[in-house]
Parts: C-alpha cells; sequence; structure tokens
C-alpha cells in the first residue's frame, strides 16, 4: 500500500462548536475538493482562524482550512479528526450538483489560501498545493477529477481562488496539474525512501549488525546482507525482506 510523504504540519485549532460556522455535522464522504482564497489580502490563516472563533455565531460562512506561508491551521475537522461539514459554497448553485452529485457543503473539504501583504505568496502556495493532494489521499479522491475552485461553482458571485492565482500568473488548469504532479510526487518519495539507504545512527547500524550477526554465525543469513549493515547501504525493503524470511524459515535451516 502507498503512503503520502508528509511534508507539512497541520495544526489542528478547531473553531467552538456546535456554531453557525462550525455545525459539528459529520462530512461522509468527501466526493471533491473546493480551492478557495480569502479575498482578504494580508489576512493570515491564523488570522482568519481567530477571525472566525470571534463570529463563530455570526454567519453561516467558513472553510475546512487556512494556508499560508507560515502555517496550515484546521478550524473544522478534515484531516486531523473525524471529518465534518464547513459552509464553504452557497447552497443551491446547481454545478457542484451536476458535476459531483452532491452540494459542496455537503461533501467537499474546503481550502483557503491567503495571499497578499507580507506573506510570501509562493510559499504559501507550496503549502496550499501539498494540503489538496494529501486530502485527495487521505479521501480516496482523483485530483485530476476531484477538484474545483469557487468561481466554479458559484460563478455569478464569487472569482476565489483567481484573485491569489492571478498574481502567481497560474490558470486553474495549470492549477489543478501542479496539485496533480504534487501528489504524485508525494506517493514517489515515499516509495524511493523505501529503496534508499537506511537513515540511522552509528549505534543502530552497531545494534543491527549484533542482531543480525546471531543469524549469520549460526548459517542462517549471508555475509553479502552482513557487509550492506557494514557499508550502511541496507535500505527499509532489504531489511524487511530478511527479516520476513528469517522468521519464516529460520527453523527450517535454510540460508538466506
Amino acid at each position: 500500500m502507498s503512503t503520502f510523504k508528509i511534508k507539512f504540519e497541520i495544526i489542528p485549532r478547531y473553531l467552538s462548536g456546535p456554531s453557525k460556522r462550525r455545525p459539528c455535522i459529520t462530512l461522509d464522504p468527501c466526493l471533491f475538493m473546493v480551492a478557495h482564497d480569502t479575498g482578504n489580502p494580508g489576512s493570515t490563516a491564523a488570522g482568519n482562524v481567530s477571525y472566525f472563533e470571534n463570529s463563530r455565531d455570526e454567519a453561516e460562512a467558513s472553510a475546512h482550512l487556512f494556508v499560508d506561508d507560515k502555517e496550515i491551521i484546521e478550524c473544522i475537522p478534515f484531516l486531523t479528526s473525524v471529518p465534518e461539514k464547513a459552509w464553504h459554497v452557497r447552497y443551491n448553485t446547481g454545478i457542484d450538483n451536476e458535476q459531483f452529485g452532491a452540494d459542496a457543503n455537503d461533501a467537499a473539504g474546503g481550502v483557503e489560501l491567503c495571499y497578499g501583504g507580507t506573506i510570501h505568496l509562493s510559499e504559501a502556495y507550496t503549502r496550499y498545493l501539498w494540503v489538496l493532494a494529501y486530502s485527495c489521499y487521505q479521501h480516496g479522491l482523483n485530483p485530476k477529477t476531484d477538484l474545483s475552485g469557487h468561481h466554479l461553482l458559484d460563478p455569478t458571485r464569487k472569482t476565489d481562488p483567481m484573485n491569489a492565482f492571478n498574481l502567481l500568473g497560474k490558470t486553474f488548469e495549470e492549477f489543478v496539474q501542479d496539485v496533480v504532479d504534487e501528489y504524485n510526487d508525494c506517493l514517489r518519495a515515499e516509495e524511493d525512501e523505501d529503496n534508499m539507504p537506511m537513515k540511522l545512527e552509528d549505534w543502530q547500524w552497531d545494534m543491527l549488525y549484533q542482531v543480525l550477526g546471531t543469524a549469520y554465525n549460526s548459517d542462517q543469513l549471508g555475509w553479502n546482507w552482513m557487509q550492506k549493515i557494514v557499508d550502511k547501504t541496507m535500505t527499509a525493503t532489504e531489511l524487511a525482506f530478511v527479516n520476513t524470511v528469517l522468521d519464516g524459515r529460520v527453523d527450517r535451516g535454510i540460508e538466506v
């Protein structure tokens, strides 16, 4: 089973609820993702979440995550706990139902990109791509087909996330491809790490040598495997293979 490379910390800072902004209703299942930007240049992830908390009983408008150049903050559970609904797209636009068979509020994750002011937009965009790709991975979505923009779902009222993307010179189609590329890279990165020499401390290599040395001394393990430990080139995949074979065959006297 593939795993996904965790590049950034997701900070859970949940809004109080039940409230207008956080209804505390389970989101099940998540069918697609919606990209947003705050439309408020200079406002940070922490600033937006603080504003939402202070106005939690004033409006039925929210999002799951806010992303800037320093933090990814989750204010309504989505990736760090049991997913809940957020109110991030107007009901009854009809477009979300036509494309995905459900209202975005009931079946989609909403992620807000912060931009402007002192925010380093390219850094924020890097985190934004990753958390959207990770969201797709966590919820079994295809980033190429299961990602929309607020401006696409409510075109007569909304322009986000293009407010931020225009500053980057990005079309929405280019953005989607960026998420796809990030998704694939994070999967490959984890797979590649399994085939790279393990990053162990010297004492850990020594301990591994001692443990597997017992199998070598009893003719259950070939020296080629011990040499990999001496050279510190053994990979996690190789170690898992050696352990599996030793566990299964040591009593049968078969050399690895």
